[in-house]
């Protein structure tokens, strides 16, 4: 991936778009690895998570264009690209894996891979936080044994949520308004040989995470009929 990684560095130094019309080429080699990559993994994935069997490139990777229309950023293109596969692909709301690259830099989060859910539905977190007081030690278990990952904690409540009393021993996980683990990834994890072999027993480990999260996501689906 160091393709897409010198590209990005590059376009995050001149994000405009003769620039980048001027580069289309450079880009275009950055979006096959990209690609190659996506596929690759999707197929490593699918080894133990039946849910990505069905899924191709489109479905879980995204455009490097940004829609600047109601943003006060008008820079046209990310820099930043990511691939989230999950049941359904990127745009249905179930728990997945997701990774990022982005170069490192003074304003950048860098690279990183996560597994669970990033901003969901009111509802679908409701189902996830009932969950959590049912099974909350399998979930910690399933946390325990994603090695290298750590439960993100950017965006948390203070007290606990309307409906949640304190007073559980999961009260730390109930707060949270995402509910994911992530695990920052350096260079040379980025620019290593077989990436996605790699990446892939690394989510592997978080699957015994993503069923459980899902089981709570499809309930949601089921109870207002969405499903």
């Amino acid at each position: 991936m160091k393709t897409v990684i010198d590209f990005l560095s590059r376009l995050r130094e001149n994000n405009d778009r003769e620039w980048f019309n001027r580069n289309k080429e450079e880009y275009r080699e950055a979006l096959a690895a990209y690609n190659a990559f996506a596929a690759e993994l999707i197929d490593e994935i699918s080894k133990f998570d039946p849910d990505a069997v069905p899924l191709g490139i489109r479905d879980c990777t995204y455009r490097i264009y940004r829609d600047v229309r109601f943003s006060p950023n008008k820079e046209p293109y990310k820099s930043a690209l990511g691939v989230y596969i999950c049941r359904g692909g990127k745009k249905t709301g179930f728990a997945g894996y997701y990774i990022h690259f982005e170069p490192e830099g003074e304003a950048s989060q860098g690279s990183f891979m996560t597994s669970g859910v990033y901003m969901p539905e009111p509802f679908v977190l409701k189902s996830i936080r009932e969950e959590i007081l049912d099974n909350g030690d399998d979930i910690l278990k399933a946390i325990e044994s994603a090695n290298g990952f750590t439960v993100c904690r950017e965006r948390q409540l203070k007290k606990n949520p309307a409906g949640f009393p304190p007073g559980s021993p999961f009260d730390e996980l109930l707060k949270l308004k995402d509910f994911y683990i992530i695990k920052p990834l350096d260079m040379k994890y980025i620019t290593g040989g077989e990436l996605a072999k790699r990446a892939a027993a690394d989510f592997r480990k978080t699957y015994p995470l993503i069923r459980i999260l899902n089981r709570a996501v499809e309930y949601a689906y089921e109870e207002n009929g969405m499903l």
